[in-house]
């Protein structure tokens, strides 16, 4: 399954602070779809992921029935983007 959506980067101060993009509703339906085929344990789905020219792969978090896309300091820093940006962010899930 290939994704591409835009999302509001944020930061999340928690005892593990991370910066993270929100997968739109339509898109978090898609990925419920499939999450029991992919999901490895806690509702977390492989991902490789790229925003701009940068690729990684993550996992994606399930919070409150959504998807959140963790962003490593390593992919804001190459692509200049911090908390408030508006971003593209392509993803294909890893089955």
């Amino acid at each position: 399954m290939d994704l591409e959506f835009s999302g509001e980067m944020w930061f999340w101060k928690g005892p593990a602070p991370w910066h993270y993009i929100t997968v739109p509703d339509d898109e978090c339906r898609d990925l419920a779809s499939i999450a029991a085929l992919v999901s490895y344990g806690w509702g977390m789905i492989p991902v490789a992921a790229r925003i701009r020219g940068t690729r990684w792969r993550t996992s994606l978090f399930p919070q409150d029935g959504r998807y959140l896309v963790p962003v490593k300091a390593a992919v804001r820093k190459a692509e200049r983007v911090g908390v408030g940006d508006v971003v593209t962010v392509r993803l294909t899930v890893d089955v």
